[in-house]
């Protein structure tokens, strides 16, 4: 699944000047205020540059000076999502829903937090919402489709990313792409092969370097039988993302149903190699089996041509 897409929110608040003159000798002296709206853009600029522990700060430093800032929370949100802490995100949107029930980033954020922990009934809830408040935006149906999906609603999530579509500015073409990545698995899941290919073409077309796409497009052309397609398409999966564990494994079952037997084991042993330093203990000791197998009957079929 693709990530979702969130966009940040910043306030820019001026600078309040206080001039205070000491004596008619003196010269002025200029004291600057610090307000909660300048630690919030703060925030927001270190959230730009990647920099999401120092957002944090920022965001707390916010709201020490302004308990209600509903943004506040909201953005600390997106920090905590970026450092994988939902539990901490869910937190911080359901207190900004609180100061602000009509915060529609929040409903949006806080279900994508419930979605990464595997929550999807409550992520669907919460994009229900953001739909009710927003129902133009684009992100609020796809992240709703991808929750669908999840709960293995798929026909209902193609529903979601055909909504998504109609609303999705025609310019963003890498967000396209993810769409229609997302629908062909949903049509794939749907056993509808032939549809997922359709996705899966426009989706390399609008992003040809997505490996997203083409695993999936591998995927199903082996499970039409095609395994030149397949073999091809992992490929590209793996000139794009060399370190694609699974790719190597599904190229080497396609390259052995070819008869391409020497080619099949060397990607069985890259995979395992992966899996290895990846810490994929259980898909590292599978892979090892399966070439193990296929060794033993690469050496069958040659024992019964030679006899």
């Amino acid at each position: 699944m693709s990530n979702f897409w969130q966009l940040f929110f910043s306030i820019i608040i001026a600078l309040p000047l206080t001039f205070l003159t000491l004596s008619a000798h003196s010269l002025p002296i200029l004291i600057t205020q610090i307000t909660a709206g300048d630690f919030l853009e703060l925030g927001v600029d270190k959230m730009r540059r990647g920099d999401y522990q120092e957002a944090i700060e920022n965001f707390n430093q916010a709201i020490e000076l302004k308990k209600d800032l509903a943004v506040a929370y909201s953005d600390r949100c997106l920090a905590y999502l970026q450092l994988q802490d939902y539990h901490q995100a869910i937190a911080d949107c359901t207190q900004a829903i609180n100061f602000a029930p009509d915060n529609f980033e929040a409903y949006l954020n806080r279900g994508v937090a419930h979605y990464r922990q595997g929550d999807y009934s409550a992520a669907i809830v919460d994009h229900n919402q953001a739909i009710a408040l927003k129902p133009s935006d684009f992100r609020a149906y796809y992240n709703r489709g991808l929750a669908r999906a999840g709960d293995g609603k798929d026909s209902e999530a193609i529903l979601d990313f055909n909504l998504a579509l109609t609303q999705i500015p025609r310019i963003s073409s890498l967000l396209l792409a993810d769409i229609y990545n997302d629908r062909g698995l949903a049509h794939f899941v749907l056993q509808d092969i032939q549809t997922a290919m359709l996705d899966f073409n426009l989706a390399i077309r609008l992003n040809a370097n997505d490996y997203r796409a083409y695993f999936n497009r591998g995927c199903a052309c082996g499970r039409n039988g095609d395994d030149f397609g397949a073999v091809r398409d992992f490929s590209q999966v793996i000139r794009l993302n060399p370190s694609n564990a699974q790719a190597y494994v599904n190229r080497g079952v396609a390259q052995y149903r070819l008869g391409y037997h020497l080619g099949a084991i060397s990607d069985l042993q890259k995979a395992s190699e992966y899996y290895g330093q990846q810490g994929k203990k259980v898909a590292y000791e599978k892979t090892l089996d399966l070439l193990k197998n296929l060794r033993q009957q690469i050496s069958s079929v040659t024992e019964i041509a030679l006899f």
